[in-house]
């Protein structure tokens, strides 16, 4: 599907999850096999992404890979759908990326991603030069082809976020581009007891970043040049099984309601929270992601 412009476009990977959900409380090697649920699912964040800013009404396009495969044509299949605009979609020789994701009873996982060419492909430059064309936002992910926008993005005039995902050490040069060119960025401090210093090593390298780290159960930190504030986890009435596109979640309604709605830092992190909760919530599925009006619901429920 095309359209002229669109408010957001995505940048990163996309791709179907198997998630591998135990009956027990994990697998048991001592015997050859073991019984499971085995879900497949649209994923990774690109697809989490995408889908949550449609889910919020907000125009949105898709810049990533897919193969020449059932699971290609599933996801294109999937966006054209929800009216995702994937004229910038091109394709990965190596076929479409997968991730097998091992779930525990608490929702944790632990991911096993193959991105099939990701490290040597390179997207159409002039496709992605139209389709980020009048954007107000470009939500970037961190495949290694992503790194040629950004030049693109800076140069258009559309606010720049990058989410680097879980990082290990900030020093990572693979991060550094995403970081150094963002406006707004978010990582995972799964890695981490405190995201503070990792925080402020960015700052150091971009002082005029907005920063969002997601802490899991232990809520959100917000870091700005003034500080960093804490935040608790929200609290909705559902149960936690999958936790699968929560950082996504979290920063798809962080930026619809900041940059696209206007609303204040805090505000938009309280929503933010709110639209990862509730993913939480959703098993093996992007299908779900929060709606404007259940977020909005949500919110009031928390005052």
């Amino acid at each position: 599907m095309t359209s002229n412009k669109s408010e957001v476009v995505v940048v990163g990977n996309v791709g179907i999850d198997t998630n591998v959900f135990f009956y027990s409380d994990g697998p048991d090697f001592s015997i050859e096999a073991n019984f499971t649920q085995n879900i497949d699912v649209l994923g990774q964040a690109g697809g989490y992404a995408s889908r949550g800013y449609a889910r919020l009404g907000a125009s949105t396009a898709f810049i990533g890979c897919v193969g020449e495969d059932y699971s290609g044509e599933y996801i294109k299949r999937i966006f054209g759908q929800e009216k995702i605009n994937t004229e910038g979609l091109f394709i990965d020789p190596e076929g479409t990326s997968r991730s097998i994701n091992l779930m525990y009873k608490n929702g944790q996982r632990k991911n096993f991603y193959d991105g099939k060419n990701h490290m040597r492909l390179h997207a159409p430059m002039d496709v992605a030069m139209k389709v980020i064309e009048g954007a107000r936002l470009v939500h970037f992910n961190i495949p290694n082809w992503a790194r040629e926008l950004l030049p693109v993005a800076k140069k258009s005039g559309a606010i720049i976020a990058c989410d680097i995902q879980d990082v290990i050490d900030v020093k990572d040069p693979y991060r550094l581009d995403f970081v150094k060119m963002a406006g707004y960025l978010f990582f995972s401090s799964a890695n981490h007891d405190d995201p503070a210093p990792l925080i402020d090593a960015y700052l150091q390298l971009n002082p005029a970043l907005v920063i969002v780290s997601g802490m899991g159960v232990r809520g959100c930190a917000l870091g700005t040049g003034n500080g960093i504030q804490y935040f608790p986890p929200v609290t909705l009435d559902l149960p936690v099984v999958d936790t699968n596109g929560a950082g996504d979640a979290l920063a798809v309604g962080f930026l619809a309601s900041h940059i696209l709605d206007g609303r204040s830092l805090e505000e938009s992190i309280l929503r933010g929270q709110i639209s990862a909760r509730y993913k939480c919530a959703q098993k093996a599925t992007s299908n779900c992601m929060i709606t404007r009006d259940l977020l909005d619901h949500y919110q009031k429920e928390s005052k």
